[in-house]
């Protein structure tokens, strides 16, 4: 499974270009690959250390599992 989703998978360079963003440190870089990838959406628990960003990438929505599936139509 895991050489099958390496195969399909973008090498994407990240140059820390934003660092300081957020108050933690350890999320620094889930910004940045999300940036970095095109992301839409960064999913996660976690989203008051998200939502006290320095700089705002409006293009990029933070949500938790719960908003993400209930905003989906099926």
């Amino acid at each position: 499974m895991l050489d099958a989703f390496l195969s399909v998978c973008l090498w994407v360079p990240i140059y820390y270009l934003w660092r300081p963003n957020l108050r933690d440190e350890a999320d620094n870089h889930v910004i940045e690959l999300a940036i970095g990838g095109g992301a839409a959406v960064i999913v996660t628990a976690n989203k008051r250390d998200f939502s006290r960003a320095e700089l705002l990438f409006p293009q990029l929505a933070i949500q938790t599992a719960g908003e993400l599936l209930a905003a989906k139509e099926y």
